[in-house]
């Protein structure tokens, strides 16, 4: 398995009215991935995207459509993610009582399946799915809104996730306050996708672009450092 760094910006930092333009800037400076956090105001006290959008941007995405679903419940609304494009579909353990069932129906729609986990939730929440899953995601945040302060305490919950994965073809997924500065303490611990919003967007434009890869640069290098 490939488990080298990749970066993987979201676009709840992006200009909302230049979403296409956005993302093929973001991909010529040198991201790997493009992820779509939705939030559905329910789960998480925000709204954001729904499977329309996501079918929209899918042609300007050359790279990998990363969905992050912070909504409950998932099942309803998994096949229209997965028609509109959707490569990784990432659930969240706490988001139903069937996790197993839901993760399951991801992959019969041909999509790679992503659990997610809240700060609090223990690593213990993945371990009867193990095989069923193709990327965990580990929350550093809340979910629910961009631009939060890093939770230090979920390195030692990368770390246990490391060790349960084995030698599975598992991705460990970042996502919340990740910067060069906590970039690499996250892939020193184990994980290789790193999310990041503010910290690619900031400083650049779709007319000025150069500073995503610059920001995207300086998260990679500096995590790949790391490990």
């Amino acid at each position: 398995m490939d488990r080298s760094i990749k970066i993987a910006p979201s676009i709840l930092a992006a200009d909302f009215a230049n979403f296409g333009a956005e993302i093929q800037a973001i991909e010529a400076q040198g991201c790997d991935w493009v992820h779509v956090d939705v939030m559905d105001g329910h789960f998480v006290p925000n709204i954001t995207f729904g499977p329309e959008t996501c079918k929209a941007i899918r042609p300007h995405i050359k790279t990998v459509m990363d969905v992050h679903l912070m909504i409950a419940p998932t099942d309803l609304y998994l096949k229209a993610f997965a028609d509109a494009g959707a490569d990784y579909i990432s659930i969240h353990a706490e988001a139903g009582p069937h996790l197993h069932r839901s993760l399951q129906y991801i992959r019969d729609l041909g999509c790679k399946a992503g659990v997610a986990l809240n700060p609090s939730t223990p690593a213990s929440a993945i371990e009867y799915v193990l095989d069923l899953i193709d990327m965990v995601v580990v929350m550093t945040v809340n979910p629910g809104f961009g631009g939060q302060k890093f939770i230090h305490s979920q390195i030692e919950k990368v770390v246990q996730i490391r060790k349960m994965i084995g030698d599975r073809n598992i991705n460990i997924e970042i996502d919340g306050g990740i910067t060069p500065q906590t970039g690499p303490l996250m892939a020193a611990a184990g994980a290789n996708i790193l999310v990041a919003g503010s910290a690619v967007f900031k400083g650049g434009s779709v007319e000025n672009p150069a500073p995503y890869g610059e920001n995207i640069r300086a998260i990679r290098d500096a995590s790949e450092a790391a490990r």
